[in-house]
């Protein structure tokens, strides 16, 4: 108590020594100051490497009593911080508050309700926030690298943010993975606020969507949600083609989509695949979706590789031997995500562990990189437990004796889905089901066959659950 009491004098002191009567909305501004003269101090210990990397990147939030609270946005980026300079830190702005103090450092993850952020400096680390009003200064125009792959989507993505709901609306942006489309997303986006900071600019991903419709309806909120989106001077939606096959949610898309372009307002819809070629999509909202103009993003050449491995590594102000970029651009072919989280891994070994980037580097780098990148290994009860989600049957019917119609299909598709990715035998699979004969087995993955070959609409959703089992 008597530590608490002694703190908190050396607290008012500091407000008395630096704010000085003033309204307490400068303690604030005081924090800064106080901050800005710590970061001067530290560059008397460290490189001027380490200082821009990691130091200028935080946010000073405020003064919490013996807590110096700071901000960053990305996690990988704290974890480095408390690592390697949380003692430099404690210690330098214990020296210039006049007290010790502690160091609490928040993330855009796991900041509390009602965190404020003021001048943040940009985080060339952490991919951009949702907030429609947050502008990050990687994801750009300025900043996507142009090639032939996608020349074309990159073109008709400025003509957009250019002229809003005037050149191509809806603009459809589609591609694989990792191939710039959710920067050409909020490339859109921030062109749009810099030239029209009046705009209402609502992102979204289609997942959320789906979530907000049923908490809405759940808690009879539809008109707010509506409100929220039917109000929108642009509309930018990420992995649209999640919507297929849920029928309310494409129901009340379809009405938000007609009312925004009626009303000449501007809708960019993002996916990784073509409307055609979207499962189960009502052909009302494909037929919009190809009202505008349709723009692929393709897998990126040799030359393009290296463009953004060039330009990844000067935003990260870190030097790549030409024979380095070139091992890695021939190594990673398919994915701008990897090419960029290479760079990001090389300048990691640099400053944790002083290595220069070389080939050997390179080599390790890549290896992480296609680790962290392949999935989880595929369990049976992984399977059944999908299986069970989308038919909306608990895991332990699903593998009992029950017998009702739609316990059994959910059953033969759950066996006929773990011998497709598995390979296991027909014995092992029955083994999993309460020791079913391998007949069994056999009768149920032929049962299933038959339906695909005769049900277009059932051999979507059995293919669908593959791919979303694959991919969770």
């Amino acid at each position: 108590m008597c530590k608490f009491n002694i703190l908190e004098l050396f607290y008012q002191l500091f407000l008395l020594k630096y704010v000085n009567g003033k309204r307490k909305e400068y303690l604030m501004q005081t924090f800064v100051d106080v901050w800005n003269r710590s970061v001067e101090k530290m560059g008397e210990y460290m490189t001027p490497v380490s200082l821009d990397l990691w130091i200028k990147k935080i946010t000073p939030v405020n003064l919490d009593r013996n807590y110096a609270v700071l901000y960053i946005q990305s996690a990988f980026h704290r974890d480095i911080i408390i690592s390697r300079y949380s003692d430099i830190i404690k210690s330098t702005v214990s020296e210039i508050i006049g007290f010790d103090v502690e160091i609490k450092i928040y993330t855009e993850d796991d900041k509390p309700d009602g965190f404020k952020i003021d001048n943040a400096p940009p985080d060339p680390i952490t991919p951009p926030d949702d907030d429609p009003n947050m502008l990050s200064t990687e994801y750009i125009f300025e900043t996507f690298i142009v090639g032939n792959s996608n020349r074309f989507a990159q073109a008709a993505s400025v003509a957009v943010a250019q002229n809003p709901a005037y050149s191509y609306n809806p603009l459809f942006i589609y591609g694989e993975s990792g191939l710039g489309k959710t920067h050409l997303l909020h490339a859109i986006k921030n062109e749009i606020i810099k030239n029209h900071p009046d705009y209402n600019i609502v992102y979204v991903k289609a997942e959320t969507f789906s979530n907000e419709i049923i908490n809405a309806i759940k808690n009879a909120t539809t008109a707010d949600f509506r409100n929220n989106y039917r109000y929108a001077d642009v509309l930018l939606v990420d992995d649209v083609q999640f919507i297929g096959g849920k029928n309310s949610i494409q129901e009340e898309f379809f009405h938000t989509f007609n009312e925004l372009y009626e009303a000449k307002k501007q809708i960019v819809l993002v996916s990784d695949r073509p409307p055609k070629e979207i499962q189960l999509l009502d052909d009302r909202l494909r037929t919009r979706f190809e009202w505008g103009l349709l723009a692929d993003i393709g897998t990126p050449d040799y030359e393009l590789r290296m463009a953004i491995i060039k330009r990844k590594a000067e935003l990260l102000k870190i030097s790549i031997p030409e024979e380095v970029m070139q091992f890695i651009a021939n190594k990673l072919k398919n994915n701008i995500r990897q090419l960029e989280g290479a760079v990001k891994k090389i300048l990691a070994y640099y400053i944790l562990a002083g290595t220069a980037p070389s080939i050997a580097v390179a080599q390790t780098t890549i290896k992480d990189i296609l680790n962290e990148n392949e999935p989880l290994p595929i369990t049976i009860d992984r399977v059944i437990t999908e299986v069970g989600r989308f038919y909306n049957i608990p895991a332990e019917d699903i593998k009992s004796k029950k017998r009702t119609q739609n316990v059994t299909q959910a059953r033969q598709v759950a066996m006929y889905i773990i011998r497709e990715i598995t390979q296991m035998s027909l014995p092992e699979i029955g083994k999993e089901f309460l020791n079913r004969d391998h007949s069994t087995v056999h009768h149920s993955i032929n049962k299933i066959e038959a339906d695909m070959s005769i049900n277009s609409g059932f051999k979507s959703n059995v293919y669908d659950l593959i791919k979303s089992i694959k991919e969770k």
